[in-house]
């Protein structure tokens, strides 16, 4: 067995939690959190688990990270899980043809390294039930999408390991960084690091989510003009005066095509913002 040191943990910019929705199987959930501890992460979120964290199996494939499975949080349901994130990663191995693929933008462990340096708020990394995956609901609700290329000969990988790959890219980001010699400090305006508050980021879908649904066109053309817009602005990791700016114009243009197509709700529900308590 290798030497385990009393070492910290590895400070990153950001803080990440890994959601899986639904884990159905003990060992699965134990090897996860192996997988977390090999890499230096440790929050674990659990959306309606069909296993228990105290399984004896679970604690015998997470060997020295028990400490995730006591920690864990269990959630009911989605919202709950995701109202403090600032970014929502949602993991899928499936890559479906034809009109499917529209709804797909997927990007690779090695882009999300990269974008995850940017930023220093909370981000959920979600992966679905082993055998299923995350529904297509599921994925609607996720900012980004991401694939392991895989063989399309076999191309779906165990949880765990799927756990474990993406993490990996994670870390070895890090401590490829950590060789590179820094200069000398930027001015605090340049905005190093980049971050949406999760309040933002829920206005910021909702308001391209009623841009879209003001459109002209059938409601499939809608969704997917909206679902590439969500991918589209979120890809670009915006700030929250970015963000306040993306809504602000949404909300204006969305009045606007109210007010073109005849649609009362531009008068007598006109608005310069979205209500938080929409």
């Amino acid at each position: 067995m290798g030497e385990r040191r009393k070492v910290p943990l590895p400070t990153r910019s950001y803080e990440l939690h890994v959601i899986l929705v639904r884990p159905a199987h003990p060992g699965n959930l134990g090897a996860v959190c192996r997988a977390m501890l090999n890499f230096g992460f440790t929050s674990l979120r659990l959306i309606e688990p069909l296993c228990s964290p105290d399984d004896e199996e679970a604690r015998n494939r997470a060997k020295h990270a028990g400490s995730i499975l006591d920690d864990c949080q269990i959630h009911e349901d989605w919202q709950s899980a995701v109202s403090d994130l600032s970014l929502v990663i949602g993991t899928s191995g499936k890559r479906e043809s034809g009109e499917k693929t529209l709804f797909r933008h997927f990007i690779h462990p090695w882009e999300l390294a990269k974008k995850l340096d940017l930023i220093s708020g909370k981000v959920a990394l979600v992966f679905g039930q082993e055998g299923t995956g995350l529904a297509t609901d599921e994925l609607n609700h996720c900012d980004l999408l991401m694939t392991i290329p895989t063989w399309e000969g076999y191309p779906i990988c165990n949880l765990s390991h799927s756990v474990a790959l993406i993490l990996y890219e994670l870390n070895r980001s890090i401590l490829t960084d950590s060789e590179v010699e820094c200069g000398e400090p930027l001015a605090e305006n340049l905005q190093l690091s980049r971050a949406i508050s999760p309040e933002l980021r829920r206005l910021l879908r909702q308001s391209i989510d009623e841009f879209a649904a003001a459109l002209e066109g059938d409601e499939n053309k809608r969704a997917m003009i909206g679902d590439n817009m969500r991918r589209t602005i979120l890809r670009g990791l915006p700030i929250d005066n970015e963000a306040q700016r993306l809504i602000g114009a949404l909300v204006e243009a969305t009045t606007a095509l109210q007010k073109l197509s005849g649609d009362e709700r531009w008068q007598n529900s006109r608005r310069r913002r979205i209500d938080c308590n929409d």
